[in-house]
């Protein structure tokens, strides 16, 4: 892959601002933060919880191909070992360290939840700040009677890719996570939601010129 043209970052953007859900970040029963290889989904849920949003932490996540050598002894295990550097209580943090899948992550989350006597009727999800369509959707499938709220850092695309240091890659998961927002509901993994069509056509352009190395393959 070349240096990025200004037409697929404008296009990427638009991809980037889809993904944001905008919700209002607000106190819930508990928050879960999705693994992944950005250790700032981390770093952010501690800010949250210092801003006395929840009192009660999920880190889910155990390992995939892209996390494995950063986060050997899993993500979620990585993630709680940031949080109590930042100065989240170990008392309040639960790990569950099997999921490999956003599907997963809700489900045993749920499940360690209530192994611990939580039922939490309002769930923050904190995650990368591309993932938090997904991850709304995913959620609302699997745990309809709960209320999700999505949470990330407030950056721009700018920014991000600063921070993780490769647009590529950061263009590459974007384009792969649209593919699940608008593939997954047909699948019963997630439920449906609207894409506008600028979006679907920045998503084709992306696609042919070669960013596609996070794509399901049908």
């Amino acid at each position: 892959m070349g240096a990025i043209t200004r037409e697929q970052w404008r296009r990427a953007e638009l991809i980037w601002e889809y993904h944001r859900m905008r919700h209002r970040v607000r106190p819930c029963d508990v928050a879960i933060a999705l693994g992944c290889n950005d250790i700032g989904v981390a770093g952010y849920a501690a800010e949250l919880y210092h801003a006395g949003l929840f009192p009660a932490l999920v880190f889910t996540g155990g390992n995939s191909p892209s996390t494995v050598e950063v986060f050997p002894a899993g993500e979620a295990v990585h993630f709680r070992e940031r949080a109590l550097e930042l100065g989240v209580p170990d008392s309040v943090v639960l790990v569950e360290p099997e999921a490999s899948n956003t599907g997963q992550n809700i489900t045993f989350s749920r499940r360690a939840l209530e192994v611990n006597g939580i039922v939490p009727a309002t769930v923050l999800l904190v995650c990368m700040p591309y993932m938090e369509r997904r991850a709304f959707a995913t959620a609302r499938k699997l745990w309809p009677e709960v209320e999700v709220v999505c949470a990330s850092a407030p950056l721009s695309l700018g920014d991000y890719v600063r921070e993780i240091g490769d647009a590529g890659l950061v263009i590459d998961m974007m384009v792969g996570d649209l593919q699940r927002v608008m593939e997954y509901p047909e699948l019963g993994f997630a439920i449906g939601q609207d894409v506008p069509r600028t979006v679907r056509e920045a998503y084709g352009a992306l696609v042919a010129s070669g960013f596609d190395s996070r794509l399901i393959q049908n």
